[in-house]
């Protein structure tokens, strides 16, 4: 995907000043405008290519709509739950997030958390204040010897974890991604999380909210932990069903809670915050002067970065896009979409099933990136527009393009086994392409059978022709029509003889308007602009 020229940036959250400073510093003219009603967002967002948030915007379909050159959404925290990603990337725009900035401040909040609930110090200040004097109501725990069960070991769990240890606590764990190897490094037991419910003294949760931990801790879990559980979210709400968690603390079997997120922001059922044995702060994970600096610095570093070419990071939904910046993986992505345009033109339709077969060991990882870009060339020049490597795939399906699926080999054939070979075929038709890459140069290796012991090259306006091997008026024909208006003829490459026919790929100058006098003289032939 070209990426068009970033030069606006409106910043619509409150955020530190080197953001500014740094867009500025980047070449880019920012607009710094906190607090907008939707209905001034929607008017200043028009003219827009970056848009950077905190929590507060809401980055809706209908934003995403009325803001016609909008290329990134940038936010300056971990999560997306206040940018509809779907829309974004159905739209073509990418969305990035700083998923390190306020890692340590949400850590340390959540430590502070567990130690808060082991010793009910906020309960004890406010007594303090109400002028009391109760040393014997606020009988604490010490943490040594307890354990801690961390559901979610990515940058924020690792890290409580780590400090935790420091008080004595045993610490085990629960994340379907890390691997075990992995966690015991930084000291976390991985157990199924039916044995962690049992053995827990405190629960903490850093989970992104999914279908899939909504309601992690519920009525039916809340049964199997022990009895007086403590619990910490300072994750996302939801993933504590708030219900469940009254219920438990009205029963005696979880002993606290220690909530930053909740539901519903500001909460309105106040029956939790109100709670006794409940410690609560108003989503305060990030809010630090420290993480605040770092994601405002962060994400203008990465918006700069995507303004200048030099490379894409924090992407949320386009991490396809992000290699498209990579020298050696651009030609690539220039193959895969030329050899997707070249395979739809031939095929004649953008239906059915492709598959993408990367070969050879330089192209082991190369499937992820290499699929869009070649779903990009299957449906350019189609209905859907402004197709990208953020929305190919989505969009794909809507075209009517069933499956696009990538296979890989080790081992590419000779003479291509250094470099790589990249195939793509409409699964259920003799339709495959074949090509690699020469240099920089995006070649044509083989088209439904054929092959081109001379690769030909895929860049600029080409015109592609079957026609009889022993029919030669076509390249004369050719050589006279181009004559007459004045288009060069920049390259000739010719295909082995397949069923007595032979393809032909001419690299031109600029593309012919008519082609009627040549098609009487060939089996097919279609242009191409790659």
């Amino acid at each position: 995907m070209a990426l068009g020229k970033l030069q606006k940036v409106l910043i619509s959250d409150s955020l530190d000043p080197c953001c500014r400073e740094i867009l500025q510093a980047g070449g880019l003219r920012v607009q710094e405008k906190p607090g907008l009603s939707k209905e001034e967002l929607l008017r200043e967002i028009r003219d827009c290519d970056g848009l950077i948030v905190r929590s507060a915007t809401k980055v809706t379909a209908d934003v995403l709509e009325a803001a016609e050159r909008l290329q990134v959404v940038g936010r300056a925290g971990t999560g997306v739950d206040n940018v509809d990603v779907e829309a974004a990337t159905r739209k073509g725009v990418l969305v990035m997030n700083t998923p390190t900035g306020n890692s340590l401040s949400a850590a340390e909040l959540t430590c502070g958390m567990i130690l808060s609930l082991a010793r009910q110090i906020p309960q004890a200040a406010a007594s303090m204040k109400e002028g009391k004097w109760d040393r014997k109501k606020y009988m604490g725990m010490e943490l040594n010897g307890k354990t801690l069960g961390v559901l979610g070991l990515g940058r924020i769990g690792r890290e409580v974890a780590t400090r935790m240890q420091a008080f004595g606590m045993k610490t085990i764990g629960y994340d379907p991604i890390i691997t075990p190897e992995t966690s015991a490094t930084f000291g976390v037991e991985q157990l199924p999380l039916e044995q962690i419910w049992p053995r827990c003294d405190f629960i903490t949760v850093h989970t992104p909210l999914l279908p899939s931990t909504t309601g992690l801790l519920n009525d039916s879990t809340f049964a199997k932990c022990r009895r007086g559980v403590q619990v910490v979210n300072c994750a996302r709400g939801g993933i504590v069903d708030e219900g469940a968690l009254l219920r438990a603390l009205q029963s005696g079997q979880c002993g606290g809670a220690a909530l930053d997120v909740f539901t519903q922001e500001p909460p309105k059922d106040r029956d939790l915050v109100n709670h006794p044995n409940v410690i609560c702060c108003p989503h305060l994970g990030a809010s630090t002067r420290e993480a605040q600096s770092r994601c405002g610095k962060e994400i203008a570093i990465q918006i700069v970065d995507m303004a200048t070419g030099k490379g894409l990071a924090g992407i949320v939904n386009g991490q396809a896009l992000s290699k498209a910046f990579a020298p050696q993986t651009k030609p690539w992505i220039a193959l895969a979409r030329a050899l997707g345009t070249v395979l739809r033109t031939a095929s004649k339709q953008a239906q059915g099933s492709v598959q993408v077969c990367t070969l050879g060991t330089p192209l082991q990882e190369a499937g992820s990136y290499l699929m869009p870009a070649v779903t990009v060339g299957m449906l350019a020049g189609g209905v859907q527009k402004e197709v990208t490597l953020v929305n190919a795939l989505l969009l794909a399906q809507e075209a009517g393009l069933k499956q696009v699926t990538t296979t890989h080999r080790d081992v590419a054939p000779e003479p291509d086994s250094s470099a790589g070979l990249l195939q793509v075929s409409l699964q259920g038709t003799p339709h495959q392409v074949a090509g690699t890459v020469q240099g920089s140069t995006p070649v044509l290796r083989e088209l439904n059978g054929a092959t081109f012991k001379r690769p030909a090259p895929l860049a600029g306006p080409i015109l592609i022709y079957r026609a009889k091997a022993s029919e030669l008026s076509a390249l004369s024909t050719l050589a006279g029509l181009l004559g007459k208006v004045g288009v060069q003829l920049q390259s000739y490459h010719s295909s082995s003889t397949v069923a007595g026919e032979q393809w032909s790929v001419i690299g031109l100058s600029a593309p012919l308007s008519d082609l009627a006098e040549l098609k009487s003289r060939v089996t097919e032939v279609f242009q191409l602009h790659l």
